[in-house]
């Protein structure tokens, strides 16, 4: 075989593969565009110090679910389910306890922007991690 013919055909073979792997994986996004993100699961204080006023914060900052008057997670999404131990009230019903979320946050504005779930925790999960424990201070 002509050595023009073996790199006509390992061209040919490169194109159909590259064909083949953006069907398989989909195309990539064009620049500047972001992937949209990804459910993780975050754990810390889960702060409802009054009413549409809602927070999770955790080890990397403070997670914004919602603001009276103002921003709110779309979705509609059940609450971490508190045992009376669980909840610190500080302000009648209102206060703060440990949960974990599985949700998709966007970075740049601390904003939550979905919830898939979210369950409660004993507070002293919560209260045994250092970065944690130093946050609580401030919701009381």
């Amino acid at each position: 075989m002509s050595e023009k013919l073996v790199r006509l055909r390992l061209i040919t073979f490169g194109c159909v593969l590259s064909a083949v792997a953006v069907s398989v994986c989909g195309q990539a996004a064009p620049d500047g565009a972001t992937a949209p993100a990804q459910f993780e699961t975050r754990c810390g204080w889960f702060s409802n110090p009054t009413p549409a006023n809602i927070s999770l914060y955790d080890r990397d900052g403070d997670w914004t679910i919602g603001v009276q008057g103002g921003y709110q997670v779309e979705e509609d999404w059940d609450w971490p389910k508190f045992k009376p131990r669980q909840w610190v009230r500080t302000n009648g019903n209102y206060g703060y306890g440990c949960a974990c979320l599985q949700l998709r946050v966007d970075k740049e504005s601390s904003r939550v922007l979905e919830i898939k779930s979210a369950r409660a925790r004993p507070l002293t999960a919560c209260r045994r991690e250092r970065a944690l424990k130093k946050l609580e201070r401030q919701l009381d």
